[in-house]
């Protein structure tokens, strides 16, 4: 993968396969209303979506925007949500536009509270996240064994090297047993691995007197036994 940094100084992958002022809580339809179809389509559903790009313009520029340092107001649930598998949706359309879906995930964030909003210089709305709110569904290891480096891509290009500042999460799945591993991508930002992926990443997998661990940047991630 060929490096080129991005402004958070993460890497992204690159074509060779080397690591490379407005208010969003819009008004509902009126009653009799033509329904919508999937949010980004023309009508109403469009202006409130609308709002909120515009009040996003120029705010992120190249990379995810400094949301961290961002304080603005709280305005509410406006039934922005994003599904299991990575799939924003508005008060229950799916948002097609991925431009608009990659500029609203730079400005996600997850708070101290363990909820997921979505920030702009001027204001601050909820998101529901259904698991995570990226999925990881390419990845790549460089190197061998104890001295590898996990390279993970993210469903919005987003690229990060598993280790101190992105480490590996593991959980169990409730009534299969499955594993579900995570990889921490910006703050506290989680994307999970798609089932597909989770075959690449255990087959990378060591094993050693303590059981199986992935080892990335000099860091064990010990699997659950």
């Amino acid at each position: 993968m060929t490096d080129e940094e991005s402004n958070d100084g993460e890497s992204k992958i690159g074509s060779d396969g080397q690591p490379a002022g407005s208010n969003m809580a819009g008004a509902r339809p009126p009653a009799g209303a033509p329904s919508q179809g999937a949010a980004g389509s023309a009508g109403p559903l469009q202006g409130v979506l609308g709002r909120l790009e515009a009040s996003l313009a120029g705010a992120s520029g190249r990379g995810p925007a400094p949301v961290e340092r961002w304080n603005p107001p709280y305005c509410g649930d406006i039934g922005m949500a994003i599904a299991r598998d990575g799939t924003w949706s508005y008060r229950g359309s799916p948002i097609r536009r991925l431009p608009l879906v990659k500029l609203f995930a730079s400005v996600l964030r997850r708070d101290e509270d363990g909820r997921h909003y979505l920030v702009t210089p001027v204001e601050k709305v909820d998101v529901a996240v259904e698991d995570a709110p990226f999925t990881a569904v390419e990845l790549e290891v460089l190197g061998e064994g104890l001295d590898c480096v996990i390279v993970v891509r993210t469903n919005h290009d987003e690229v990060v090297r598993v280790g101190p500042a992105h480490p590996l999460r593991f959980a169990v799945e409730p009534g299969t047993g499955g594993l579900k591993p995570y990889v921490r991508v910006r703050g506290r930002l989680e994307a999970l691995f798609t089932r597909a992926l989770v075959h690449d990443l255990l087959a990378a997998a060591v094993a050693d007197e303590q059981g199986l661990a992935l080892y990335s940047s000099g860091l064990a991630f010990r699997l659950p036994s």
